[in-house]
């Protein structure tokens, strides 16, 4: 009695105990309707070992009876226990459909679908005997088939669909999830010729054919149909058309994003999953005011949330935010998954500071940093910090090497200057693991150190040149200032394919170095002609094109340029920003920064590091000032007010003696800056490590 009250009432743990332990004290007068309610209340109170128990008691009599058969497979299949459940089903002779519908559910849920279909093969379906019950277990073969999406799935879905009787096409759930399905297979115009044939939609039918778009990379698609939706929203369509914005992120997808949000009724607001969505949405527009003030909003946090705006962090450049909602997870004792400790991972390697990435590793717990995600992040990681032996060490750590283990290891090399490890390593990795993205960082390890053999005899062997290689392949030529080689391969690939702004900004960025102004013009005026709405390629390319007349003293033609040319974009250049971090803190100063307590002694002690370097026969060199002088300034301090100096000084005087200095900087590091840099760690006897736009530049104390 008491264990019937408490399956009707949906008792709490405690008291299923009782009322279990009530039934253990009379199980030799239960009846089988009891010990059905029994396992059933082990299933919903997750009591494992009781459970087992009850099963390994129970009669010949009660082990034929088809409820307790069927009760027992939702015991074994919700405590993961997938082999008993197989086990116990194949020993069954007389199945009914509610256990196959079961079985289907109970593997679904635990990733094993496969099993499904050997299941379903099993059947012998005779499509004239089509009943509610089968038209339910349809349901979730269409779902099995859409999350394996392999071959055979395909196969059995299609047939399946081909076979259904018209009278069941008009079910929405069914035909929901064919819809689903078909989506999954990438096979959008028959989801949309089921969709048409509904007469009666629903929302849930919108949501999947509106997910189903979104999958398929169809956003505009998506939001065509979502303004079609005349029915009220629920959560999942929130959510969905959410996410479509964020990958949109065009100015239609912020309109309709934002006013969808505005207009979301406050019990939705309460739904960790769509304020996920609606925080990644607006961080993906850049609104991270707004997106924090959800944050804010929400009462009951869970990792994934803490995740999403960390995320966004990520994502706006302001990863040092990350590190203080670490420590708001800690206080609250909210416990990071393995999602949000490859987000810290990511934030580690975006901040470029050793301190907060050991801080961090210090903190992943052991069965997570053995994963091989997270074994691929902390390689990345470590490689963008600079730390090259430690990214060594984690990669000989990785047991099992995937594509993306080689890929991470390649590009710390390249970020590295170590062109000739690179290619080392690319020669090592398996060739059936190496995709376009294993070829892009060998090439642009062979650009940085010059290794032009090298690079060329890897980009012959590739047989599929991606618009991303052939780039890199210009990138490499252009810094050796082999220009007219450089722009063949342009105008070869422009024969088949739309031209990238990409390859001329690459053609440019050599063309500055050389200081070869006709060509730099030439190029410039190239990419205006193909690229009139491409911005903030082209401000990069006003900038370089600027610096080069600067770099030539001329600096009012420089001026009158940059300023026109910006001017008629409508757009802002970045300001240069360098980053270190001193006893715990990142400090982040700009060029000519007087903006920290201890400015007055930084510029002190740059004073005295430029004597020094004089003494020592250091010239600086005015062509890369990029413009004229103001009153009261000279050469040496226009180019000694770049921000990496200037973090630099404020190191120095921060620890008088130190062995190792940090900084990272968002955009290139200019010549001056790479030889001043040379001979401060020569003068000071300290490792110097500048992590540029670019790549990474170690500084010894041997000059």
């Amino acid at each position: 009695m008491a264990l019937s009250s408490a399956m009707k009432k949906r008792f709490d743990s405690k008291q299923y105990k009782e009322a279990l332990n009530l039934f253990d004290q009379n199980f030799e007068i239960s009846t089988d309707s009891t010990i059905d309610m029994a396992i059933k209340a082990c299933t919903i109170s997750k009591d494992y070992k009781r459970g087992i128990r009850i099963q390994q008691r129970l009669s010949s009599k009660s082990r034929n009876n088809s409820y307790i058969q069927a009760a027992l497979l939702c015991f074994y299949l919700e405590s993961k226990d997938i082999d008993n459940a197989m086990h116990l089903f194949s020993s069954i002779t007389n199945k009914s459909n509610y256990m196959y519908t079961v079985m289907f559910k109970g593997l679904i849920t635990n990733n094993v679908a496969e099993k499904v279909l050997d299941l379903f093969d099993e059947m012998k379906i005779d499509p004239d005997q089509f009943n509610l019950s089968i038209l339910f277990n349809l349901s979730i073969l269409f779902n099995a088939c859409a999350v394996l999406n392999n071959n055979r799935a395909m196969k059995i879905g299609k047939k399946l669909l081909d076979e259904m009787p018209q009278n069941y096409r008009s079910n929405n759930i069914t035909s929901t999830s064919a819809i689903n399905m078909l989506m999954k297979f990438g096979d959008v115009e028959s989801a949309e010729r089921i969709f048409r044939s509904i007469k009666a939609k629903d929302i849930i039918t919108y949501g999947a054919m509106v997910k189903g778009y979104v999958g398929n990379e169809m956003f505009e698609k998506a939001l065509d149909l979502f303004e079609q939706i005349h029915l009220s929203l629920t959560n999942v369509i929130y959510t969905i058309v959410f996410n479509c914005c964020a990958k949109l992120c065009n100015d239609r997808a912020m309109k309709i994003g934002k006013k969808l949000l505005a207009e979301m009724p406050e019990n939705y607001r309460h739904d960790n999953i769509t304020s996920n969505s609606a925080i990644g949405m607006l961080m993906k527009f850049g609104d991270v005011e707004r997106a924090e003030r959800i944050f804010r909003s929400i009462k009951a946090k869970g990792a994934d949330i803490y995740g999403a705006l960390m995320n966004g962090y990520n994502l706006n450049g302001e990863s040092w935010k990350c590190f203080k909602v670490f420590e708001e997870m800690n206080e609250k004792d909210i416990i990071p998954n393995e999602i949000v400790w490859n987000i810290l991972i990511g934030a580690c390697s975006k901040s470029g500071m050793l301190h907060h990435c050991q801080y961090i590793m210090n903190q992943i717990p052991l069965n997570i940093r053995n994963k091989i995600r997270t074994q691929n992040a902390l390689i990345d990681m470590r490689g963008k910090c600079g730390s090259i032996e430690k990214a060594m060490n984690v990669f000989n750590l990785v047991v099992d090497r995937d594509t993306i283990t080689y890929n991470a290891m390649i590009n710390a090399f390249a970020l590295n200057g170590m062109g000739t490890q690179a290619v080392e390593l690319y020669r090592k990795m398996p060739n059936n693991l190496r995709d376009h993205i294993s070829h892009i960082c060998v090439l642009n390890a062979c650009s940085h150190a010059g290794l032009l053999h090298e690079a060329r005899t890897i980009f012959n062997e590739v047989s599929l040149k991606t618009e991303s290689i052939i780039t890199t392949m210009v990138d490499c030529l252009s810094r050796l200032f082999m220009f007219d080689e450089a722009q063949k391969l342009i105008e070869d690939y422009e024969k088949t394919n739309t031209p990238s702004i990409v390859m001329y900004m690459s053609l440019l960025s050599g063309a500055r170095n050389s200081r070869n102004s006709n060509l730099s013009e030439k190029i410039y005026k190239r990419m205006k002609t193909l690229f009139p709405n491409a911005r903030e390629g082209l401000v990069s390319g006003i900038v370089l094109l600027s610096n080069i007349y600067s770099s030539l003293g001329k600096y009012e033609e420089a001026k009158h340029f940059r300023s026109n040319q910006i001017e008629e974009l409508g757009v802002k250049v970045k300001v240069g920003l360098s980053w270190t971090e001193i006893k715990g803190h990142i400090v982040q100063l700009k060029a000519h920064d007087h903006s920290h307590p201890q400015s007055t002694e930084s510029y002190a002690k740059i004073d005295r590091l430029k004597s020094k370097a004089i003494e020592n026969g250091f010239i600086f060199d005015s062509s890369w000032i990029t413009r004229s002088l103001n009153e009261n300034e000279t050469i040496k301090s226009v180019l000694c007010g770049h921000s990496e100096l200037l973090v630099i000084a404020l190191n120095l005087i921060q620890e008088p003696a130190p062995k190792f200095i940090q900084v990272v900087k968002n955009l290139r590091v200019c010549g001056h800056c790479h030889e001043f840099t040379k001979v401060i760690a020569k003068i000071e006897q300290c490792d110097i490590v500048v992590r540029d736009a670019n790549r990474i530049h170690h500084f010894y104390p041997n000059g």
